[in-house]
């Protein structure tokens, strides 16, 4: 029987993606997934499928049955690996069994029971007794670890039948890698501190390791001993590295994590299934929101209570999905108690619902509610959504045909410092990231938004006025009456006819579904619905907006006072910088760390570190 396919629209699916490290899932026809794939930037991996020349056979056959493509966004790239391990075994796609071993995570171990305790690598059944540590992504991150425990901690690393036969100490010893204990030289209970020190950094309490390689630096570099120097600065970023957080494999247990975003009439439910302790993959949901009957507040909350039932009591005979004894949810419920007492009957043992959660727990709702978010932004920008928002623009305003060019107008500042003006593009496809322009203001009194968006839509507009581009069928400006006539007098200007004109004023409060909009030509204000599919396109490029202006902004305020990244993020001082440049080895080492990594540093909280690894983290991927 020949297999079913499907045409995959990847040039739409591909401009949504994130540039962040990842899982990627890819389903045929059936739903089957048949191939799973890790990447530290999923925009670049996934597109490299799309090329026009694939050179692998193996490839090509691969994307020719593609129908849909799901992804999980990580931490870190080594998070991604072992989540990629962990589906694979357990989902055994078509395209990756013939590529892969099915090997256990490799782990460090520690033989206690032996006076002189020994070091090594160790893969498979875990029989031995002893400290196991781990797991670790990859066998070379368990030799380069070890590598580095032998340059810290003279600790053996030999096998027990050269250690009993040795008669003299051997070259480890000679170049202080080794005390010598098969002769002698090291009494039990300095070689037994050692071992502490060991088990310490295992277990992530090597602060005080880290803080005296910091002091051995700064003293070479002060005896002019830069070589040296270098040599601890790499010690550092490597200790740094082998301790990053794995949030795949780190709990015991079963659990399921459910997290819920919603924005502009949609909803998203994400389901990430814990069992054994190890993340078994994730699941989307779009349920309709309009169904649900939700109040603006405290909707994800409210659509969480309503999945629970269906999730777990429908579909598969009487239990749906299997439930385990916990369940961590983004969002509290007001029913906690009544859904734990029905969840707990059917599955015949106690249920715990938890949305309070510290530590690992935290860290893994956190993941959850990140990739709902994602998930959610792409069907919002998905080619069906979009039309039917097209549609409804232009029911809302009565045009005599659907608009298929939409641009938006934003400004962004600090306080009059490093203008920019941002236009975005939007067609039915979505955003043309391709025709997006910013503009450096100049030459105006520093915090005029009037001048500055007279400026810019200016100089937008006599390009096109002289034939660069196309002109748009609405263009929205975000503010008010102000800047709506700052638009009406450039067009008046440069004589361009036939474009609707459109400011978008946030409502009360500057919430979100209570924007009012003005006509070009019409003194009556327009207040469309919260519901209005037409109103969240308008949010949509709004926000997109007002997102490129941002960053744009930022990039060149960060330009003009020709620093590093790190001094542009509020509450990191000097002293702080200068210790995280330190604590890690130098600024490549800072940009490639995680939130709980940076966070473990003295003086740095969890919400400045976040700051810290936005600012190297940016998705200009919209």
């Amino acid at each position: 029987m020949s297999e079913s396919v499907c045409q995959f629209d990847a040039k739409a699916y591909l401009k949504r993606l994130p540039g962040k490290p990842g899982v990627y899932r890819m389903r045929d026809a059936s739903g089957t997934v048949i191939y799973v794939g890790k990447a530290n930037n999923l925009k670049k991996r996934v597109s490299s499928y799309f090329r026009k020349n694939l050179d692998s056979a193996k490839t090509r056959a691969l994307v020719s049955r593609i129908c849909d493509i799901e992804i999980t966004v990580t931490h870190t790239e080594n998070e991604a690996l072992l989540l990629e391990n962990n589906l694979i075994k357990s989902l055994k796609p078509r395209y990756n069994v013939l590529f892969r071993d099915d090997k256990s995570y490799p782990y460090i171990f520690l033989d206690t029971v032996h006076e002189f305790p020994r070091l090594g690598f160790h893969r498979g059944a875990q029989r031995a007794k002893g400290r196991y540590f781990g797991p670790y992504p990859s066998a070379g991150a368990v030799r380069e670890t070890l590598n580095l425990l032998q340059k810290l901690f003279p600790v053996r690393q030999c096998e027990d039948s050269f250690y009993k036969n040795r008669s003299r100490p051997c070259l480890q010893y000679q170049i202080k890698r080794c005390t010598a204990p098969c002769v002698g030289r090291v009494s039990q209970a300095q070689y037994a501190e050692d071992v502490r020190h060991v088990v310490m950094f295992l277990q992530g309490k090597s602060s005080a390791v880290i803080d005296d390689l910091v002091a051995c630096m700064e003293q070479a570099s002060a005896d002019l001993e830069f070589e040296q120097a270098a040599r601890y600065r790499d010690q550092i970023a490597s200790l740094r590295r082998v301790q990053e957080k794995q949030y795949i494999s780190n709990d015991s247990g079963d659990l399921d994590v459910i997290a819920a975003a919603t924005g502009k009439g949609m909803g998203c439910i994400q389901v990430f299934t814990i069992r054994g302790g190890r993340n078994l993959g994730n699941r989307s949901f779009f349920p309709k929101l309009a169904d649900a009957a939700l109040d603006e507040e405290g909707e994800e909350g409210q659509l969480i209570a309503s999945f629970l039932p269906q999730y777990y009591l429908h579909g598969k005979g009487n239990g749906g999905h299997t439930i385990p004894p916990e369940i961590l949810l983004s969002h509290p419920l007001e029913n906690t108690p009544l859904l734990e007492q029905v969840l707990g009957e059917s599955a015949g043992h106690k249920v715990s619902l938890t949305c309070r959660l510290r530590g690992q727990r935290a860290r893994r709702v956190k993941m959850a509610l990140q990739n709902a978010e994602q998930a959610l932004a792409i069907r919002l920008n998905s080619q069906a959504t979009l039309i039917q928002r097209f549609e409804a623009l232009q029911e809302a305003f009565a045009l005599d045909e659907m608009p298929r060019r939409l641009e938006c107008f934003d400004i962004s500042h600090t306080m009059g410092e490093a203008t920019v003006a941002s236009c975005v593009v939007f067609d039915t496809n979505g955003p043309l990231k391709a025709d997006y322009r910013r503009f450096n203001i100049e030459g105006i009194t520093p915090g005029d938004d009037y001048a500055a968006m007279h400026q810019a839509l200016t100089r937008r507009y006599r390009r096109l006025n002289e034939g660069e581009g196309k002109l748009p069928d609405i263009l929205f400006i975000d503010g008010g009456k102000g800047q709506l006539a700052q638009a009406e007098a450039v067009l008046q200007e440069l004589q361009i006819a036939g474009v609707l004109l459109i400011g978008i004023a946030k409502g009360p409060e500057r919430k979100a579904g209570r924007e009012t909009l003005y006509l070009s030509g019409s003194e009556n204000e327009t207040i469309l619905p919260a519901d209005s599919k037409a109103l969240h396109l308008v949010q949509q490029i709004r926000d997109e907006a007002h997102r490129f202006a941002i960053t744009g902004h930022r990039q060149r305020r960060q330009r003009r006072r020709n620093t590093s990244p790190l001094e542009a993020i509020p509450g990191l001082g000097p002293k702080r910088r200068q210790l995280l440049l330190k604590q890690f080895g130098g600024l490549q080492e800072v940009a490639r760390a995680g939130v709980e990594d940076l966070a473990r540093i003295t003086g740095i909280s969890k919400k400045l570190a976040q700051l810290i690894y936005d600012a190297f983290h940016t998705d200009e991927s919209g």
